[in-house]
């Protein structure tokens, strides 16, 4: 570059920023190449200094960052900016790619990322994390990318912020299916504005990518309706165009293939699959740093590194919406409904109790399933919110959590065998990504009955229980699954709301009144107790109430006085609860779940590690059902009321 002030030089590059010019300049081209030959240099160090990682598809991949991080619309001083473009690396394991652009471009400093990469407690994690300033999406698991590139490209229409998301990939990944179903859906939806990018070095792990698996990539984008720029991907100039004329695309979003060569710029690396998953040795580092004339300055590095971790930055995000909840329904004790109708009133309810605002977005999603799980009337109400995805559940798991981490509502609802059996690793990975999911499951449990086992989710709460962050919310009848709906849409967090099928008679106190209704305060993470009693405690999880209901009536007028406590909230159990439990010689649970990991496991191990005790019955399904009404069902696994109530006579005797 020619001699320019700091300001100078400032001005010229914030100038370009959002691909505004059609061809790079000469300056710009020296800039972004002397970049390319730093940040090779860079992608060796962490690698070798860390024995582990990625540089081949680092090094194939660095020139497409390096433009993609100079001209977006991102900025290193304010990361966050809700008019950014979103870039979105979707082969996460060239990390040393990213990280090395990031610095380059001043949202991280090299010498930190060099430092501590892969190093324990450190942001620089072997795959790309949203700890470091300039990632958009923890990512690894391959063939994701897309479909957080879909959602984020979603949230810039439904906002008005109309900025632009890139997404890199790599070639290997294109094998996964979940591709597929984000690139249908882009075109679907006219997502002009999301861009990917392919980084087609034709190697992966195994070798030749056609050796592992043939696929005509190119045509297969083509066939789903993209169009397909194909380019020199280390021709800065190349990039540059193809990036340009994606960015300011008015037609099908654009595929740009970038032609890359693994390993390039260190001879012995190029072309060669080893380096995909393989650092360079320590007795090789001095000659590939001196190919690109890279000063080798490693050992500093390790002594740096011995010191203990640096680079932490403070963890940001997106805000989420203030939510107005909307008036509460209140249905009558002899309504006859199911929790999954209430949910659909609920969500339309919350709506039109924000839809006015120009600052709230929202925005629902389906798979074929609209009738069923009652969004139906969400999608006549709020057409342009309501986004038909098809039967593409692992996209429409990951396009959720992609719009739930921005400042917007995102809905997903769908049968819980899809929703979270089908998906529950897209669901880890809305959790790691700190998402704001609001999963509304139906069809759950042996209620989906007629279906068969196929279809009987029962391990809904055993699933999302083993991450940190989900939320299982399992309301009683439809007054409480109204309230749960306004609170989840209400609160961040990933929440998950499980219903069953069936219409459930609602939930009556003594004096005949619905119980969950007027005057009813849900409170997240607390037991109600619907009858008071003495010695057993029957703890009966959500829409079971009613045969827990049935059976209490049963053992009271056999002259029994027990204990009826619902819970809705099985992640975060209350200590007061968990005591008022051990105040009974014997608690029984009763559950549509898989006992081993429901909600009898939850209190009885909440239970000791609080150096609390009582005696515990489990009481849920203990085998797949088979195909059947659900009432038949139950009897046959020995939920029923009647089973329930004969089992209770049995400890109580």
């Amino acid at each position: 570059m020619t001699e320019k002030t700091v300001e100078e030089k400032t001005v010229m590059f914030d100038a370009w920023r959002g691909f505004k010019y059609k061809e790079l300049c000469d300056e710009w081209h020296g800039k972004l190449a002397e970049m390319a030959r730093i940040a090779r240099g860079n992608i060796l160090k962490m690698t070798t200094l860390a024995a582990s990682g990625h540089p081949g598809g680092s090094m194939s991949s660095i020139d497409v960052y390096l433009t993609l991080y100079n001209f977006a619309n991102v900025d290193p001083n304010d990361s966050m900016r809700d008019d950014r473009d979103r870039i979105i690396v979707s082969h996460g394991h060239t990390s040393p790619g990213a990280y090395s652009a990031l610095a380059a471009v001043g949202f991280v400093r090299a010498e930190d990322a060099i430092t501590g990469f892969r190093q324990a407690g450190s942001p620089f994690e072997g795959h790309v994390e949203r700890a470091v300033p300039g990632i958009e999406w923890g990512t690894g698991n391959l063939g994701q990318g897309l479909a957080v590139g879909v959602g984020k490209a979603i949230y810039s229409r439904l906002s008005g912020k109309n900025f632009h998301t890139y997404v890199v990939m790599g070639d290997g990944e294109q094998q996964k299916g979940q591709i597929s179903e984000s690139r249908r859906i882009a075109v679907k939806y006219g997502l002009k504005n999301l861009t990917a990018i392919v980084d087609f070095n034709r190697l992966q792990i195994s070798g030749r990518i056609d050796d592992v698996m043939p696929q005509n990539i190119v045509e297969g984008w083509q066939a789903d309706g993209w169009q397909v720029l194909d380019i020199d991907g280390h021709d800065l100039r190349q990039i540059y165009s193809a990036l340009y004329k994606a960015t300011n695309n008015d037609g099908a979003p654009i595929m740009i293939l970038a032609r890359t060569v693994m390993g390039k710029g260190v001879s012995f690396m190029e072309n060669d699959e080893s380096f995909h998953g393989a650092a360079v040795k320590a007795d090789k580092i001095d000659e590939a740093l001196g190919q690109l004339n890279i000063e080798n300055d490693i050992e500093n590095y390790h002594q740096r590194r011995a010191q203990g971790v640096v680079g932490r930055y403070p963890i940001k995000r997106a805000e989420y919406p203030k939510v107005n909840p909307g008036e509460p329904a209140n249905y009558a004790a002899d309504t006859k409904m199911d929790n999954r109708s209430a949910f659909g009133k609920a969500l339309v309810s919350v709506a039109e109790a924000n839809m006015d605002r120009d600052d709230f977005v929202m925005g629902v999603f389906d798979c074929d399933l609209a009738a069923s799980v009652k969004t139906g009337g969400f999608a006549k109400a709020y057409p342009k919110n309501f986004f038909q995805l098809g039967i593409s559940e692992h996209s429409a798991s990951t396009i959720t959590g992609s719009l739930s981490a921005e400042r917007a509502v995102s809905v997903w609802a769908d049968f819980g065998v899809f929703g979270v059996d089908e998906t529950y690793n897209q669901a880890r990975l809305n959790d790691i990504n700190h998402g704001n999911v609001k999963l509304f499951c139906t069809h759950c449990g042996i209620n989906v009955g007629e279906d068969g086992m196929t279809h009987q989710c029962i391990d809904y709460f055993g699933l999302l229980n083993s991450t940190y962050g989900w939320k299982v919310i399992t309301p009683a009848d439809p007054n409480q699954t109204d309230r749960v709906v306004r609170y989840v849409l209400t609160n961040p967090g990933n929440y998950a709301v499980i219903m069953g099928r069936s219409a459930v008679p609602m939930v009556t106190d003594d004096s005949g009144k619905p119980f969950f209704g007027r005057g009813y305060t849900y409170r997240y993470g607390r037991m109600d107790t619907v009858r008071p009693g003495e010695k057993l405690a029957l703890v009966s999880a959500g829409n079971m109430l009613f045969a827990g209901l049935e059976a209490w009536k049963t053992v009271k007028d056999k002259g029994h006085a027990i204990a009826l406590i619902s819970v809705s909230d099985w992640s975060d159990l209350h200590p007061d609860d968990l005591k008022m439990l051990a105040g009974y010689e014997h608690v029984v649970t009763l559950e549509d779940h898989n006992v081993k990991t429901g909600l009898g496991t939850a209190i009885g191990t909440a239970m000791l590690e609080a150096g609390l005790s009582t005696r515990l019955t489990k009481l849920g399904v203990t085998c797949y059902g088979g195909s059947g009404r659900p009432a038949e069902l139950y009897r046959m696994l020995g939920i029923d009321a009647a089973s329930v109530a004969d089992k209770l006579m049995t400890l109580l005797e």
